[in-house]
């Protein structure tokens, strides 16, 4: 059965009028856990040039890109099959194929997981995608001090307490393949899940495929349609636990489309020795908070062990 498609609000980053904008992320978080935003500070050149050098690298032999394979600090590529994000998925893995790149808060670069493509045959490569992430990663706390306002919270309230004073800030390129082979029918480029941090900012290439579900509980999945310039962020499960399931943590999958399908996604999750607990405007007598303290890191560790079995 196709699924439905869900018309989600629009953000204007650049809009003066902050009240206004807080209450929609409210809504929206409420709502469905998904959004918009436009003025994100992202150029339509930039973006383009993050695809060019992410379809180039993806479409290097297979024998080449595992000399990248994802590492312990999980940056570089995996292929396809060796994620699986649904448990209940009766296939191997996803479709889809990755590359994670994140930021490195030693100045002296000594200790940086990051790995990288030959310069002499990426020569932009770096560059190209650390450009990327670091302007993300602004726009990502442009959008998380909107979020402080709509929980009634100081715009700084996310800083204050540590939780961008070392955030982990991931890119993850992203390929879904066109073809299909007969035994992957009714596989999916990725499984149904929600993300595991903070907030997540996705570009795509416009090509359909994203779904959400807002009740985990019910198969009732819709398409998310592609806005040009703008970028699609939904909320990820630690802040679900820090607002006591007020804002919603979304299910979403990509379905297959018979044509290639190109993303990339930031992910911003929170300072790892941060502490995550239920936030005290979230409980009540009444509505006590749901999920015990954790620290980010330790929570982040456990869920992507949980992935990569």
């Amino acid at each position: 059965m196709a699924a439905g498609s869900l018309d989600l609000p629009v953000v204007d980053l650049a809009s003066p009028d902050l009240q206004s904008v807080a209450e929609a992320v409210r809504k929206a978080c409420v709502d469905s856990g998904f959004f918009y935003v436009t003025n994100h500070g992202i150029q339509d050149e930039l973006l383009a040039a993050v695809f060019a050098e992410s379809k180039k690298f993806f479409e290097l032999p297979l024998e080449e890109k595992m000399l990248l394979q994802r590492n312990s600090g999980h940056r570089g590529y995996t292929a396809p099959y060796d994620e699986k994000l649904d448990a209940s998925s009766k296939f191997q893995g996803d479709l889809k194929e990755s590359f994670y790149i994140g930021t490195v808060w030693d100045v002296d670069m000594q200790n940086d997981p990051n790995q990288w493509p030959p310069e002499e045959r990426f020569p932009s490569w770096k560059d190209t995608m650390k450009l990327f992430l670091a302007t993300a990663l602004a726009a990502s706390k442009r959008i998380i001090s909107l979020i402080a306002l709509s929980l009634d919270l100081d715009a700084e309230f996310f800083s204050n307490i540590g939780a961008l004073d070392c955030p982990s800030a991931v890119l993850r390129l992203l390929h879904y393949p066109g073809e299909v082979n007969e035994s992957d029918n009714g596989n999916y480029g990725a499984s149904a899940h929600s993300d595991y941090g903070m907030i997540t900012l996705l570009a795509t290439d416009g090509t359909p495929g994203l779904q959400i579900c807002r009740e985990k509980d019910k198969e009732d999945w819709k398409d998310v349609h592609h806005i040009e310039g703008a970028l699609i962020v939904n909320i990820g499960d630690l802040l679900e636990r820090w607002t006591n399931c007020i804002f919603r943590s979304t299910l979403h999958r990509v379905v297959s489309v018979g044509k290639e399908r190109y993303s990339a996604a930031c992910f911003l999750d929170p300072s790892p020795d941060l502490v995550v607990q239920c936030l005290e405007s979230c409980c009540c007598e009444a509505y006590p908070p749901r999920f015990p303290p954790v620290t980010a890191g330790d929570y982040l560790k456990e869920r992507l062990s949980a992935t990569y079995k």
